[in-house]
């Protein structure tokens, strides 16, 4: 009979690229891992790492993902909800099916991986939702999007309070300007950010691993309900 997995489980969203990778990559020295990915198919994988293709917009998507880390590694310990969709929103042209692609991915999706995943989740478990400083800076021309995490920065404080009594923490990071190096901003952009952040650069994916990293340690475990802003104190 097979001994029973006591190594902790870790499931990153959107993990192909940017800063989802990034934060699989630095789990997965530790943690066993499984990632989803949708339309970037992922590139030297960590090893041993379960690889789901995985529409998340879509009815009955996170209990599928949910029970396939489950059957594989028989536990999970730490949700990272990373996965995210960035669409303009003018107001002058309103799109339906574009909105809620928006609200589905950014804040509806977490709470269905959630909802599936509550039955495996044991004290000491840790969500973490990956947020915006558009929460409270909303975008010019995507306000939609900084809505929907203004609203996923309100369901982690929400989520919190309820699984609290089971040990269970729920916590958030809000990124500021990430370089993103499949996808680098223009170097006039760049230069704009840098001038808005108090520490003289832009970030890099592997500033949120290591936030992320936190949150899900035992090193956070007097910590629920929080949404961390990770800038570089950008626009202080």
């Amino acid at each position: 009979m097979a001994e029973p997995n006591t190594r902790k489980v870790a499931l990153v969203t959107g993990a192909a690229r940017g800063i989802g990778r990034a934060i699989a990559q630095d789990l997965a020295q530790d943690h066993d891992l499984a990632f989803t990915w949708l339309t970037t198919t992922p590139k030297a994988p960590p090893e041993g790492a379960l690889a789901l293709q995985a529409d998340l917009s879509q009815p009955g998507s996170a209990e599928e993902v949910i029970k396939a880390v489950i059957t594989r590694f028989g536990r999970i310990d730490v949700i990272v909800n990373n996965a995210g969709l960035v669409q303009p929103s003018p107001l002058e042209a309103y799109d339906p099916s574009a909105a809620q692609a928006v609200l589905t991915v950014n804040l509806l999706a977490p709470g269905a991986l959630l909802a599936a995943a509550l039955p495996h989740l044991q004290p000491g478990a840790a969500i973490v939702n990956i947020s915006s400083v558009n929460a409270y800076l909303p975008p010019r021309g995507a306000a939609l999007y900084g809505a929907s995490k203004a609203a996923l920065n309100l369901w982690t404080k929400g989520a919190a309070k309820e699984l609290g009594p089971r040990g269970i923490r729920v916590n958030a990071i809000a990124p500021g300007a990430i370089n993103i190096p499949e996808a680098p901003r223009p170097d006039e952009l760049t230069e704009l950010f840098v001038k808005e952040t108090a520490l003289g650069r832009i970030g890099t994916p592997e500033d949120i691993a290591r936030a992320v990293r936190f949150l899900a340690s035992e090193a956070a475990g007097f910590i629920t309900g929080e949404v961390l802003t990770v800038s570089g104190g950008y626009r202080l």
